[in-house]
């Protein structure tokens, strides 16, 4: 028999649920009430892009990629970023010419094998492209302010890219994984010994941009007019950046020119005939194509081979299918004069573009 107490309760708990109906969670780029901060178009760009996630619709979610970093192109807070990254990329870079200066045992041949070894690495632990770069970063940055002995060199190598993994990665690999990669020559308390040098020796300023962080801010830019060969463009300007790890020299080009010249040579690799740079690219870039031109055909010249020859990780790499083959992709051989002609060109189309 029901009491008068158990009856009083159960009516409360219907009156409850009546008051308050049960909420289902929403994803939060689905929520309506921030009109500040996402624009509906945008809202609706995301909404497709979760869409072909679920469905695996790659070339559809590339092109949504593009349309999606154009269309916040307008927004207020982008300039104060772009001046944030701009402003880092000065300060947080490696000394130019630090071999001379600092290091009395490691050579940039040293460096380049370093380089080409950690690239075999990232792919091993399927590691990020901002990874690779952040850890090459880290590798300048400590050899600018530390001499480091030549049995020391892969310790700095594997501890460095341990530092960015644990930065960029959501599960980055442990310690122990570090450490079998150099067959075992180092145990866990030298890698972390070592990462404690890096720590100190960078102020634990870890945050600093790379190619790969300015490379996906112009590529929307990029691909805006050419949605065919965006993916194209896109694992040639990769490829290229990765190119320019290996090579010493491409210390003293800042990290936005960097990505700026891969794009600017990847659209000229992919489409000859067509000036590789616009008015756009330009304006968002912060680049004339003059100012590109020395970078240029530094990367040219690491694409056909002429520097770093014999160090195959990254060209390999980009042979695959999964990268659409870029590394195989054709290019005028000897580019310097064709590619006057098309600075001088895009120059006065942009000049044009502008008055």
């Amino acid at each position: 028999m029901e009491t008068r107490a158990a009856a009083k309760r159960k009516e409360a708990v219907v009156v409850v649920e009546k008051q308050h109906p049960k909420k289902h969670r929403v994803v939060l780029g689905e929520l309506s009430n921030l009109p500040n901060l996402i624009a509906p178009e945008t809202q609706n760009l995301r909404r497709e892009k979760l869409q072909c996630r679920k469905n695996h619709n790659i070339k559809k979610l590339s092109s949504l990629n593009s349309t999606l970093s154009s269309s916040q192109i307008d927004q207020p807070y982008v300039s104060d970023i772009d001046a944030y990254l701009r402003a880092m990329e000065m300060q947080r870079r490696p000394m130019v010419n630090y071999m001379n200066k600092v290091q009395s045992v490691v050579t940039t041949n040293m460096r380049e094998i370093l380089v080409d070894w950690l690239v075999d690495v990232a792919v091993e632990y399927k590691l990020l492209p901002e990874t690779l770069h952040l850890s090459i970063s880290y590798i300048d940055r400590f050899l600018s302010v530390s001499p480091v002995a030549k049995s020391r060199l892969q310790l700095l190598g594997v501890s460095s890219m341990f530092i960015a993994s644990k930065y960029e990665e959501v599960n980055p690999p442990r310690v122990e994984k570090f450490c079998s990669i150099t067959d075992n020559t180092y145990q866990k308390e030298e890698v972390v010994k070592m990462e404690a040098e890096i720590l100190g020796s960078l102020n634990f300023e870890l945050s600093n941009p790379t190619a790969i962080t300015f490379l996906k801010r112009f590529l929307g830019v990029a691909s805006q007019n050419q949605k065919k060969q965006n993916l194209k463009i896109e694992f040639l300007s990769f490829y290229l950046a990765e190119l320019s790890l290996l090579d010493y020299d491409c210390i003293r080009y800042l990290p936005s020119i960097l990505a700026a010249s891969a794009i600017f040579l990847a659209r000229f690799i992919i489409s000859p005939e067509v000036h590789p740079w616009t008015s756009s690219l330009s304006e968002w870039s912060g680049y004339k194509p003059v100012e590109l031109k020395a970078c240029v055909l530094t990367l040219h010249d690491l694409y056909f081979s002429r520097k770093a020859a014999s160090l195959q990780s990254v060209r390999d790499k980009y042979k695959q299918h999964k990268f659409k083959y870029v590394a195989n992709l054709p290019s005028p051989p000897h580019v310097p004069r064709i590619l006057n002609s098309m600075l001088q060109l895009s120059l006065k189309l942009i000049t044009q573009s502008l008055m």
